[in-house]
């Protein structure tokens, strides 16, 4: 199974530059992805007939979910794969976040599409809570959530602790620092993400050891181990960013161990495609 993750910059859609849909639908195509995680689609809540447009072209069926303020986001999979549920996850998001449940050779597996809270730290750390939420419920599989398979994946805009933060963001213009800074305006904040991994989340993107989980997982990663960043793109990306990884990939550990190394998509259309990279994981099982 191949799941992709892609931030695709209101919605692929600028009057400046038409043929950019275009370059995005063919970066995804040459990826294949089974499930496909899209964020920042404009307009699609009031015009349906968009993400049916794309869902169309990459041979998928989509899954819209709208929040209240921002921009909705989508999981898309590709047929004749097994939904056996998918509904958006009802708390208010500012942007979205939707939730589809595939049937595997090894269980149903969950999956989580979001893109939190570009402004406010404190509001990401609610909606990272109600994901967590999120993952834990429903269906029939009633094990804690660090023994289930799932996948949360999408632009999460936020830092995590084990990078090396200062400097980057120093070089953002004031108005788009205070984003990533505690309300000291000093601290770095990565409470999204250590909140993540204190529920269970694996970081795809650390190596993962047999037996691991949580936090121990990570703690196999390499000495000065960085995962590459995700914005900007060399030709669609703005001020607001500085070489930085604000989209992930993260499994519960019994997905972790399945998943091969995941990686960045870059070059080619993806350096023009949108201002975010996508990322891309391949994991060892089969949709139904």
């Amino acid at each position: 199974m191949r799941a992709m993750t892609y931030n695709i910059k209101n919605g692929g859609w600028d009057g400046a530059d038409p043929a950019r849909l275009d370059r995005l639908l063919r970066v995804v195509a040459e990826q294949r992805p089974d499930v496909l995680a899209l964020q920042e689609l404009r307009g699609f809540r009031r015009d349906r007939r968009r993400l049916d447009e794309i869902a169309r072209r990459l041979g998928m069926r989509a899954h819209l979910a709208g929040g209240w303020f921002g921009q909705p986001v989508a999981i898309l999979v590709r047929p004749p794969v097994e939904v056996e549920a998918a509904a958006p996850v009802r708390r208010p998001f500012h942007h979205g976040a939707q939730r589809v449940v595939l049937g595997t050779d090894r269980g149903p597996l969950t999956v989580l599409g979001t893109h939190l809270h570009p402004y406010s730290g404190r509001r990401r750390l609610r909606e990272a809570g109600w994901l967590v939420g999120a993952a834990g419920r429903g269906g029939p599989d009633r094990r804690p959530l660090p023994d289930r398979l799932v996948l949360l994946m999408g632009d999460l805009n936020s830092l995590d602790p084990d990078g090396r933060h200062t400097e980057r963001i120093a070089g953002l213009p004031p108005a788009y620092r205070g984003r990533h800074l505690l309300p000291d305006g000093r601290t770095v904040d990565t409470r999204v993400i250590a909140a993540l991994h204190r529920a269970g989340f694996v970081d795809l993107f650390w190596p993962v050891r047999e037996g691991g989980s949580g936090a121990e997982e990570r703690a196999a990663g390499q000495p000065g181990h960085e995962p590459p960043k995700t914005v900007p793109t060399s030709g669609g990306g703005g001020v607001e960013f500085t070489d930085m990884r604000l989209d992930y990939l993260f499994g519960t550990p019994p997905l972790a161990r399945l998943a091969d190394e995941p990686r960045v998509v870059t070059g080619g259309s993806a350096e023009t495609a949108s201002d975010h990279y996508p990322l891309v994981v391949d994991f060892d099982m089969r949709l139904r």
